[in-house]
């Protein structure tokens, strides 16, 4: 089953490409930088300290957005103590070539969806898919990343902790049940996302 999104949505996804080109990555000078990323990303199932949650996979995740979220640690639109003392070092650069070796082969479509999506996510297909991957390279893929991870993020953009005001908008109707659906169906959802020390190469994960 999939989910047709609505005008106003679809509206305010092409509001949120509002945003600069980024550098050209060197995956090869990325994955010399990406090191200190392996400590936490490179490990599956690992856990940020508090609040508790999984730190997320970032295997297959489209480049563009993966330099979309480090400017954003960077400027404290999204304040995680760790992330910005390593995104706040960083030139546009370096955030470009890192991003480009963790993306390695990204995650597409398989044209399947698994399972019934809930009906809270009729706002979120229109940028992430019917099944959680990005349909713009700036638009971040979900499909099988971190439930708990996933949860804590749109419990975060709902109470204003990550700045977005296009995500605080959708996130704000939801309820903790609709948030917990959401992230348990993209979570579900195959081909997905990988840990960073398994980059995806051959479109599947170890982990």
């Amino acid at each position: 089953m999939k989910i047709r999104p609505s005008r106003l949505a679809l509206s305010l996804c092409a509001l949120a490409l509002a945003t600069p080109a980024s550098a050209e990555g060197d995956p090869a000078r990325g994955e010399l930088l990406a090191y200190t990323c392996h400590g936490c990303h490179g490990i599956a199932n690992y856990k940020n300290a508090y609040p508790s949650y999984s730190v997320p996979k970032l295997g297959g995740q489209h480049a563009e957005y993966l330099v979309v979220a480090l400017k954003a640690y960077a400027s404290e639109e999204r304040p995680h103590a760790t992330m910005y003392s390593h995104a706040a070092t960083m030139s546009e650069q370096d955030m470009a070539d890192i991003a480009a070796y963790l993306e390695g082969e990204p995650v597409t479509s398989s044209g399947e969806v698994i399972g019934t999506p809930p009906a809270a996510t009729a706002t979120c297909v229109a940028c992430h898919g019917n099944e959680g991957i990005g349909i713009l390279p700036e638009y971040p893929t979900l499909a099988g990343q971190y439930a708990d991870y996933l949860e804590r993020t749109l419990l975060d953009y709902r109470g204003g902790r990550r700045r977005n005001a296009i995500m605080a908008g959708f996130a704000a109707g939801l309820t903790d049940a609709d948030i917990r659906a959401i992230a348990t169906f993209f979570a579900s959802q195959r081909p997905g996302l990988c840990t960073s020390r398994d980059i995806r190469k051959d479109g599947k994960c170890n982990d």
